[in-house]
């Protein structure tokens, strides 16, 4: 196992089943750049950092199921099921705050991340977005509609 599994694996096990929001600072560099579907692109690791505690926070007991895990030279890939309890209130990218729905969500999902000296530089998360919101009962019933 090379380095960038190694990061992947532990920035893993610091954000399911309880967060651990000082050990995700650590693998991040200070001007890492992170992309996810709801908040766009993330600058430096403060604002990765606020990112990944608003989604702890509102599913702070999530697990993750691995489905593929790979290494190409300094980039580790994870494909896998990200599941949990929203439990918390959650932050939407408009900055408006729901609160809980005590819902179960299940979403399969990727993220890439790219390790320079033993933190990650570049990170890129997908998933559904509509897939998740569904499972949180936060859109319209478009088929009463």
């Amino acid at each position: 196992m090379g380095q960038a599994r190694e990061v992947m694996d532990r920035l893993t096990e610091a954000l399911t089943t309880k967060p651990d929001m000082r050990v995700v600072a650590e693998l991040f560099a200070q001007d890492a750049v992170a992309v996810t579907p709801e908040a766009g692109e993330l600058h430096g690791r403060d604002e990765i950092v606020e990112y990944w505690r608003q989604m702890t926070d509102a599913i702070p007991e999530a697990t993750y199921e691995p489905v593929h895990s790979f290494e190409i030279g300094t980039t580790a890939v994870d494909e896998g099921f990200f599941r949990g309890r929203n439990t918390g209130p959650l932050q939407m990218p408009d900055g408006q705050t729901l609160p809980a729905t005590q819902r179960e969500v299940r979403v399969r999902g990727a993220d890439f991340a790219t390790v320079v000296d033993g933190q990650i530089v570049s990170y890129r998360l997908y998933f559904d977005q509509m897939e998740f919101l569904e499972q949180l009962g936060l859109l319209p019933d478009l088929a009463s509609t």
